[in-house]
């Protein structure tokens, strides 16, 4: 309990009902951690303290013949509560496993089938070249000739630029060298350069 110094342990309940009630109840006041509790109006929380099964329970002559009043049997319904019926097993045999290896179930049932089926993981059009040919199979055609006149634009072209291109012979060459060094000659003594050297060569300077 709260706000006790010591805590008893749950222990022994006993269960009465009757005139002899108030005799157990004076015979079992004075031991710590036993309960007396009437026969109708019992409790589960008492008679499992903590949601444990098991706790020990003493009952009576009285309250063993109340029990069948209040709670009914599988036969008669209840006298006290309207409606109420003990629930019925509805297996009379719980022992599912013997059930189902029984020869009896194992005729009726399908063999084991151990061939596992994995499902075939979808593949994805964006990525994979095999399942856009499964949507479109003029795909591949498309593209070898898009490739192809690729091909022929690049080749046209290179033509074209090696028409323009021509390569000279060594006397054209030779000629065009000569011309381009009689032009930088005439460069050279149209420019200040030359006045400078003729001005150093009066000073006197040596380079």
């Amino acid at each position: 309990m709260r706000n006790r110094r010591h805590i008893n342990r749950a222990k022994a309940r006993s269960s009465s009902h009757g005139t002899e009630g108030s005799k157990v109840v004076k015979a079992f006041r004075n031991l710590p951690g036993v309960d007396v509790a009437n026969a109708e109006r019992l409790n589960l929380l008492d008679l499992a303290p903590g949601g444990h099964l098991g706790r020990f329970v003493i009952w009576t002559e009285s309250a063993l013949k109340k029990l069948e009043e209040v709670y009914g049997s599988f036969d008669a319904p209840s006298q006290k509560k309207k409606g109420f019926v003990l629930p019925r097993p509805k297996m009379t045999n719980a022992d599912l496993g013997r059930i189902i290896n029984s020869d009896e179930v194992q005729s009726v049932v399908k063999p084991l089938n151990k061939e596992v089926k994995r499902r075939e993981k979808r593949k994805n059009p964006l990525k994979n070249m095999a399942a856009v040919l499964k949507l479109n199979p003029y795909l591949g055609t498309a593209r070898k000739m898009a490739t192809l006149a690729e091909a022929a634009r690049v080749k046209a072209r290179k033509e074209k630029l090696d028409s323009k291109r021509t390569k000279l012979s060594p006397e054209e060459t030779a000629k065009v060298k000569a011309a381009g060094k009689a032009w930088y000659k005439t460069m050279i003594s149209d420019s200040d350069y030359t006045e400078f050297e003729n001005f150093t060569k009066w000073l006197g300077v040596t380079q």
